[in-house]
């Protein structure tokens, strides 16, 4: 993916610049509406990076407003996980919180505006009913469940629909009807209050939308005070009048609702806010919608909302990712008008960037094999000095314990080596990384063969590893430098290695699956039919330098030759995980498929 087009491409800015040139707009006040039925995940990221960059360019304020118009689904916990990933994301919005359910009195008397100007009629139709009127079959929806009743796709070659038979009731009886649905006097879903514009409209939002339904559900914050709820496509545009928002900024699927934004507007006689369309955000490896990342949760595929395989903002922190490297990202693919899938080898790419300049270097063992110095004194250790951060010379030294048995990675021996292999076998010498050099002498094996010690001699001329000292080795040069760490002074680790949480590129796109309907030919599957089942390794006997005994959660590292890693809040729970030692989630490994790509492209 080339990101220098894109990042050139900002048609919002310059919709902006038009609209102050030409005085439809004296300021800029923009903001970012979340619905607080789950936690944020990375394409909001890119959503609410516009909202804020755009105010903050053309000096001007951004709000934070919650779409909360929708019981069944929402919670104060996640207005809370919210606010506390945006805020971590590194932006504030001070005095402007706002909430949809604030305005219910509000959009209620727009309601009842609209009706006394004809524009709206209560309706008697069943979804179904209403479906099949409006010239849809009922299937599983489109755009956003938030956005009708009835869940029919949005856009679709179909014939005219045809009026309600309950279109053309007075004014009167409307006004009587809708109040009576405030008050409780019928059933859920027994009536619904409905705009009348248009049911041959080519444009499917256009027919007739639903404005007003019937839910006796308790709301998080107004409690039972109401049993009707306004539609997301009827409040969010007169919520967005009500705060004086210029630039109503959004993803590219409700391009087609913008009609509808503004017909609303338009009769309720309010602020004309502008709604502006961007591709959203569509990322390889994994899945970008609430209600997937939900049954992820539900259906225990992860371990909750910030569980590290988790495209959510709280899920990248626990993995390990800065609010640097996510705007970084964000800021380079730009903002584009048409959608496409951006390759998470190119987040991972940002992500190595930063980690590479901020991240602590130590080492750690996370398959050990005992490794042993067979000419250095057992009752003697020795501090050697270790560079914290090469990019970064004011990160300092740090001082590290040398001693006759190390720990070392299982694989960095082979008693038998395959070719062009440059670590330890008998008779092969090896760096040990800031330590000596030392030639392996062979290696002791258990009663069924297995290797559980190398032998070693090292040079004392070499420290530092320098491989043109003299002494036995002479200036022979060493191509291979190994890390270990002392098996007197480490610490025991539980490491957990993360991988992609499904084994494709694009997860929806799932393959049929004929055993759902005996004798069928298949029916297409379903996304988590993609699930790598090999995404989460557990090594619970790993070693590392003692300073990771002291790491505090979130703190990142470089486990030098092996990847970046973050401390994992579970490991400050007590008895989170065996013998409550540290535990460390892998973030990355240091290998940059994207550096290569971009190189090779």
């Amino acid at each position: 993916m080339d990101t220098s087009e894109n990042a050139s491409s900002d048609f919002i800015s310059d919709f902006i610049k038009e609209d102050l040139a030409s005085g439809r707009f004296g300021y800029v006040h923009t903001r970012f509406p979340p619905e607080p039925n789950g936690w944020l995940h990375i394409g909001h990221c890119k959503a609410f990076y516009i909202d804020f960059a755009m105010a903050e360019r053309f000096g001007g304020k951004c709000n934070l407003r919650f779409d909360d118009t929708n019981p069944e689904k929402e919670d104060i916990s996640y207005v809370e996980a919210i606010k506390r990933d945006i805020r971590w994301m590194g932006y504030d919005w001070e005095d402007r919180e706002f909430y949809a359910s604030d305005y219910y009195e509000y959009l209620y008397d727009l309601a009842v505006k609209i009706i006394k100007k004809g524009k709206a009629y209560v309706d008697d139709l069943s979804d179904t009913e209403m479906s099949e009127y409006r010239g849809t079959a009922r299937t599983e929806g489109s755009v956003a469940d938030k956005n009708n009743i009835t869940g029919e796709p949005s856009v679709r070659t179909t014939p005219p629909g045809k009026n309600s038979p309950y279109r053309d009731r007075s004014v009167e009886e409307n006004l009587d009807l809708f109040a009576r649905m405030r008050g409780g006097e019928y059933p859920d879903g027994a009536k619904t209050l409905r705009a009348k514009i248009d049911m041959a409209h080519p444009n499917l939002i256009m027919r007739d939308p639903v404005m007003y339904r019937i839910r006796r559900e308790s709301h998080y914050r107004t409690g039972n005070d109401w049993c009707i709820y306004p539609m997301y496509d009827f409040q969010h545009p007169l919520s967005d009048a009500k705060e004086g928002i210029t630039h109503s900024l959004c993803s590219l699927e409700y391009e087609i609702h913008r009609p509808l934004y503004e017909w609303f507007i338009r009769e309720a006689e309010v602020f004309p806010s502008r709604q502006i369309e961007f591709a959203r955000l569509n990322l390889s490896r994994t899945v970008m919608s609430k209600r997937w990342l939900l049954k992820l949760v539900q259906d225990k595929y992860v371990s909750g909302w910030d569980d590290p395989r988790m495209p959510t903002i709280a899920g990248l922190r626990r993995r390990g990712y800065t609010p640097e490297a996510i705007r970084s990202f964000v800021s380079q693919i730009g903002i584009a008008k048409t959608d496409s899938m951006v390759d998470i080898a190119f987040l991972e790419y940002c992500l190595r960037e930063d980690l590479n300049r901020r991240a602590m270097r130590v080492m750690a063992v996370l398959r050990p094999l005992k490794l042993i110095i067979e000419n250095w004194d057992e009752n003697t250790t020795e501090e050697l000095e270790a560079v914290n951060n090469p990019e970064d010379p004011s990160a300092g030294t740090r001082r590290i314990t040398f001693s006759r048995e190390l720990w070392i990675e299982r694989d960095d021996f082979e008693e038998v080596p395959p070719p062009k292999y440059f670590r330890l076998y008998p008779g092969n010498a090896v760096r040990l990384r800031y330590a000596y050099i030392v030639t392996c002498t062979g290696c002791d094996k258990d009663a069924d063969g297995n290797v559980t010690a190398v032998r070693c001699t090292y040079d004392p001329e070499t420290k530092g590893g320098n491989a043109n000292a003299s002494g036995a080795l002479g200036s022979r040069k060493v191509k291979g430098t190994i890390h270990w760490v002392s098996a007197d002074a480490a610490v025991p680790l539980e490491v957990r290695l993360y991988d992609y949480l499904f084994s494709v590129e694009r997860p929806m796109d799932a393959a049929p699956r004929p055993d759902r309907v005996p004798g069928s030919q298949g029916c297409r599957g379903d996304f988590t039919d993609n699930i790598n089942t090999n995404s989460l390794e557990v090594i619970a006997n790993a070693w590392g330098e003692p300073c990771l005994a002291a790491a505090a959660p979130e703190d990142r590292f470089q486990f030098e030759r092996l990847g970046y890693y973050t401390r994992d809040p579970d490991s400050c729970i007590q008895d989170a995980c065996a013998d409550g030692r540290p535990v460390f989630n892998k973030t990355i490994g240091l290998r940059d498929t994207w550096a290569k790509i971009a190189k090779n492209g």
